[in-house]
């Protein structure tokens, strides 16, 4: 079998042949695309959403604390990840019951993550989801206590109380990392995309809002996709 070395040689002069291979360590001619990134910004008109406190029999004659403004971000995503890109993780999360209202009301995990329940009000909560991709009912348990779900299905997973119908909360479950929770001024950041043609997908409170096509060049640099939604 002609050897690579050989079929080069075929094709340059052998004086090439010599500078091009002088050891065996001598590498062909090859750079792999650098991986690159999807930078933006989501726009929502709703972004900031107040919820008055709202009185409940279980913790009626006790002192309500205001409720702070809850952040209602966006969850930016490839709709297909590169091939290879599944994961499993074993990580773990947190969502916390703080002032009658999940914290964070929004959460992105990978399949395969645990997430813990902590109770950090002096009220019982219940944490319960009837969502396809994972069904579930912790009961009822005091403040300081704390339980826990295995999320082994992608999807979304929607959580509520069983005792405060006002408290509601988002799990996002991927089987990839190609993904990104918008922070406090909408911006978001995909990294790590190899290079190539995507579909980016913009969710935002229980819906698809908007999909675009996204190029990331082989050059690794980032790729800008901006969305304005409502």
């Amino acid at each position: 079998m002609t050897s690579v070395i050989e079929r080069v040689g075929h094709r340059i002069p052998g004086s090439a042949v010599a500078l091009f291979c002088v050891a065996a360590t001598c590498p062909l001619a090859f750079t792999a695309p650098a991986p690159g990134s999807i930078r933006g910004r989501v726009t929502v008109s709703d972004y900031r959403v107040t919820v008055e406190p709202r009185p409940m029999p279980s913790s009626l004659g006790g002192t309500h604390a205001p409720r702070p403004v809850e952040l209602r971000p966006a969850v930016v995503y490839l709709e297909s990840a590169p091939r290879g890109a599944f994961e499993r993780d074993d990580a773990r999360a947190t969502m916390d019951q703080r002032n009658e209202t999940f914290v964070p009301h929004v959460l992105a995990i990978t399949v395969g993550t645990t997430v813990d329940f902590p109770n950090s009000d002096v009220i019982f909560h219940n944490v319960f989801s009837l969502s396809k991709a994972k069904t579930f009912d912790l009961g009822r348990y005091a403040r300081g206590k704390s339980k826990s779900v295995r999320f082994d299905r992608p999807g979304v997973v929607q959580v509520f109380c069983d005792i405060h119908s006002h408290m509601s909360a988002y799990i996002l479950v991927f089987s990839h990392r190609y993904f990104s929770v918008t922070d406090a001024e909408g911006r978001y950041a995909l990294e790590g995309v190899p290079s190539g043609a995507y579909t980016v997908v913009v969710w935002h409170e229980g819906a698809v809002r908007e999909t675009r096509a996204v190029i990331v060049p082989a050059t690794g640099n980032a790729a800008v996709a901006d969305f304005a939604i409502r």
